[in-house]
């Protein structure tokens, strides 16, 4: 590889996930189920509120764990 070829092939990659995570930051909110599964954790007390979306989480890494699996086999 040339001495910045792997640079090039880095900020193409990182501008296509910026891509993705922008299109999941305007589509995601819309999906009604997402953010309020059993297991995420939300208090509310007068002026405090606390969101903490564990079940979420897991089930966001599930995915990505399959599908990573799926399409990245050696």
């Amino acid at each position: 590889m040339g001495t910045f070829e792997w640079f090039g092939k880095f900020m193409i990659l990182f501008g296509i996930l910026l891509i993705i995570f922008g299109f999941g930051f305007l589509f995601l909110p819309k999906i009604p189920f997402l953010g309020k599964i059993p297991g995420d954790i939300y208090i509310r007390k007068g002026n405090f509120h606390f969101y903490f979306p564990i079940a979420t989480c897991l089930l966001i890494s599930l995915i990505l764990t399959i599908l990573f699996s799926i399409f990245f086999k050696k």
